[in-house]
């Protein structure tokens, strides 16, 4: 076993959940050694044809994470150990924080294709395909933006791949709205966190509004042109909005979610050029989270 390989108890958590494999001419054979491969390129970033020789082929590495990025094998497997956590009640949902985070794009990043992609032997479009394939422009050049919401053990529940000048605020309630937890032991999956902390990029009526139609409790502060506003239409301002300081002192769980999931450098900096094969990379770097004790 090499470094960065599952180990066996994370291969005995993962196995259930991976496809059906002994398939006609063995396209799905031996998973571990490929999803060992895929998971030795996110942690280093290197370009697919420099895999080393013990993963095999690079091609059927590379083929494999573009297909279940594509057909979204990768978010199912992501539901599945989430699942898995929270009947072990290892999901700490007494504090969910949303937060954001830019990741610089490689010149390889850039160049793909106007053409619509499929995926492999069906006629529809892959999951989390973005026309504008997530980049966009910023002072830094080409970068792309990852909304993610961590729960309290510093794990992903879910996120968004977006261009990176687009705004927090507005893409909160998508990111909550992804949150979708598998109950095992059936039942609705599981959506609603007991509380939710943001900074103050996300304090906006639109947002304290959908938070209260949900009845989930949160803290974000109020920033001073907001509060200023507020107090200056007097009693049709409304009421001020709620802050704890300590329960916000959470909030850097979200910040240290984003960093465990940095230590990938395929995710620090993007190389892929398709938007939705950089989710499934995204996607596999937050199951290994999910997967180490």
């Amino acid at each position: 076993m090499g470094r960065g390989d599952l180990t066996n108890a994370e291969w005995v958590r993962l196995e259930p959940h991976l496809p059906a494999s002994g398939r006609r001419g063995g396209r799905w054979n031996d998973h571990r050694k490929v999803i060992n491969g895929i998971l030795f390129r996110v942690r280093t970033g290197i370009p697919w044809r420099d895999l080393p020789e013990r993963f095999g082929r690079w091609k059927t590495v590379y083929e494999r994470h573009r297909r279940w990025s594509a057909d979204g094998t990768w978010d199912r497997i992501l539901r599945a150990v989430q699942a898995e956590a929270d009947l072990a009640d290892r999901i700490d949902w007494s504090m969910v924080s949303v937060d954001s985070t830019s990741c610089r794009a490689h010149q390889h990043a850039a160049g793909a294709r106007k053409k619509k992609p499929r995926v492999p032997k069906k006629r529809t479009t892959p999951r989390h395909h973005r026309s504008d394939e997530g980049l966009g422009r910023s002072r830094g050049g080409l970068t792309c933006k990852i909304h993610l919401a961590g729960e309290g053990g510093c794990r992903p529940l879910a996120f968004l791949v977006t261009p990176g000048q687009w705004g927090d605020a507005p893409q909160m309630i998508e990111v909550l709205e992804r949150i979708r937890v598998p109950r095992t032991e059936g039942g609705r999956p599981r959506t609603r966190p007991d509380h939710l902390g943001c900074d103050k990029a996300y304090s906006s009526r639109r947002n304290r509004r959908y938070l209260r139609r949900r009845q989930i409790k949160h803290t974000i502060p109020e920033p001073k042109d907001q509060r200023a506003n507020r107090k200056r239409r007097g009693s049709k301002g409304g009421r001020p909005a709620g802050f704890d300081t300590e329960i916000y002192k959470r909030r850097n769980e979200v910040e240290r979610t984003i960093n465990r999931l940095k230590n990938s450098r395929a995710v620090a900096t993007r190389y892929d050029k398709r938007a939705y094969v950089f989710h499934g990379t995204v996607t596999v770097a937050a199951v290994r989270l999910w997967l180490r004790p």
